[in-house]
């Protein structure tokens, strides 16, 4: 899931790599396209138009590709310089910094999980998210290529970690995992953590509202062979869908692609087996561990 200058002086800051986002948001981004698109318009050049708000070129290269947070005098000085127009002070309000660790593709369907009256995930690949272990979750960001530095990882495991209290902090909500038996067979970590894993799997399923069915690997038919599949209702009762592949992930709105998707999933239900069989299948895989 994915992705210089000097220190501050008497004119304003200039930006150095310690100010950068580690992860720019989609409001960072936008913000920044809009003032670079009120710069050009003015006829100005980077340099330029440092010059008239105080604050070195990188700056403005950095805020304008969504690299760093604008702070409020460059807000006032920019919006100054380019008309008074009023766009960049309103927008400014809605700025949010990135979420550190989650992909940029993903952060639009996690904001989503968040109000969700229910959830249901299809996984062939890889334990979920919310279902994964401290221990398989730094195994598998360990594998990531390219490979990342300490604090990325941290960050993603941290994120990874924050990301599953949902699953208790929201006692009322329907979770339910349908994940290939092949998953749990795939010994990613060692077998140490993959023991850690299975018992972590069976804590979290024993909550009543976080239900989980395994997909054997002798099954005759399977509903869902195009992939993994997220699916979720919203509180005002609409369903959306998200899909994710290598480097990239989309979500689904359109109400006819949304249903066909449910049909599946909800095929794959009566194919996998039953929760309780499940149970019993992960504690066979744990005795063989």
């Amino acid at each position: 899931m994915t992705h210089g200058g000097a220190s501050e002086n008497g004119d304003g800051p200039a930006v150095c790599e310690t100010e950068r986002e580690p992860d720019p948001s989609d409001s960072l981004r936008t913000f920044g396209a809009v003032v670079q698109a009120l710069r050009e318009h003015a006829g100005l050049s980077r340099a330029e138009f440092g010059e008239l708000v105080r604050f070195s070129k990188h700056t403005v290269e950095s805020v304008e590709l969504g690299r760093r947070m604008p702070d409020d005098s460059f807000v006032e000085r920019a919006e100054e310089a380019l008309g008074n127009t009023g766009a960049l002070r309103r927008s400014a309000r809605y700025l949010t910094r990135g979420e550190v660790g989650l992909a940029a593709w993903f952060r639009q369907w996690a904001r989503l999980e968040k109000i969700a009256v229910s959830l249901c995930t299809y996984e062939c690949r890889l334990v979920p998210g919310l279902l994964q272990s401290e221990g398989y979750a730094r195994a598998l960001f360990e594998n990531r290529l390219p490979l990342l530095y300490d604090e990325q990882l941290e960050a993603q495991v941290a994120a990874r970690l924050k990301r599953q209290r949902m699953l208790c902090e929201r006692p009322t909500v329907p979770f339910h995992f349908i994940v290939e038996e092949s998953v749990f067979r795939r010994r990613l970590g060692g077998n140490e953590v993959l023991r850690g894993q299975v018992d972590h799997v069976l804590d979290a399923t024993a909550s009543r509202n976080v239900s989980l069915q395994i997909m054997p690997m002798d099954a005759e038919s399977h509903a869902c062979l195009d992939g993994p599949l997220r699916l979720l209702e919203t509180p005002k009762g609409r369903r959306l869908a998200y899909s994710e592949g290598q480097e990239n992930g989309r979500l689904i709105s359109d109400p006819k692609e949304v249903s066909l998707l449910c049909q599946r999933y909800d095929t794959l239900r009566s194919q996998a087996l039953h929760p309780n069989e499940s149970r019993g299948l992960l504690e066979q895989l744990r005795g063989e561990l």
